[in-house]
């Protein structure tokens, strides 16, 4: 609070008058009166304040660019959240202005965060820590599988490689042979007729196929033929080994 001192000379006849009219002592002409001014001088102070913002800032945004609170008094509902003021005395500390004491959780705070964890996390430290290592446990086991199993293959490389190759070569060999046999079926359509003819001639292309006919008809027969001796020599075979038994 300023304070100051202000002399006050009484006049003569004031004095005078005083005396006659009242019983109150004299006043000496020196004497001394103080004035409280204090809050002609905040409010000066407040105006200079005032003054010197040139930002063009809200009061509000004045205060968080300058390190104070944005509001002394609540401007909103959310404003007398404990949530809020527990961020003012979080950012702003003591100066805040809030109390302290409501940044320690309630006890209803404290059992609803208690339900939370126990749906939320409702394994303990030692199981959630087995449940890894078990997991941890059976991908190794997996990689470790994965790498037999490429080192098996790797193994049978060679000879799948010279399987692919025999099949490569039967594969071709089975061409050649189709490509002669067409070959050969064309020679004799040619001979048939005696003279050299457009193979794509109807009488060639009837002939040709007459002739694929035949071919296809005699591989046939021949393989009916190689059945029935294979059937027979296993016949005989099986009438010789049951003759043994017998003789035996």
């Amino acid at each position: 609070m300023n304070r100051y001192i202000k002399p006050k000379v009484l006049r003569s006849f004031f004095i005078n008058t005083t005396r006659s009219a009242t019983t109150v002592p004299e006043i000496e002409q020196n004497e001394q009166v103080i004035i409280d001014d204090t809050e002609d001088a905040l409010a000066k102070e407040a105006e200079i304040e005032k003054k010197r913002n040139i930002s063009r800032l809200s009061h509000a945004h004045y205060d968080v660019m300058n390190g104070r609170r944005p509001y002394e008094v609540p401007k909103h509902i959310t404003h007398l959240t404990v949530k809020f003021n527990r961020k003012m005395y979080g950012k702003y500390g003591a100066a805040s202005g809030v109390n302290p004491s409501i940044c320690w959780p309630t006890q209803k705070d404290i059992e609803e965060k208690r339900e939370f964890e126990a749906v939320a996390f409702p394994f303990t430290i030692q199981e959630m820590m087995a449940t890894a290592a078990q997991k941890r446990r059976e991908e190794q086991l997996k990689i470790q599988q994965r790498d037999n199993e490429i080192a098996i293959k790797f193994a049978k490389l060679d000879q799948w490689k010279k399987e692919l190759q025999e099949k490569m070569a039967k594969k071709t060999a089975e061409v050649e042979a189709a490509k002669i046999k067409k070959e050969r079926l064309v020679e004799e359509v040619r001979r048939h007729f005696g003279f050299t003819l457009d193979p794509r001639d109807e009488r060639f292309q009837e002939m040709l196929v007459k002739r694929e006919k035949e071919q296809k008809k005699r591989e046939k027969q021949a393989r009916v033929e190689a059945r029935e001796k294979l059937m027979i020599a296993k016949l005989q075979e099986k009438k010789g080994e049951v003759a043994e038994k017998s003789s035996g």
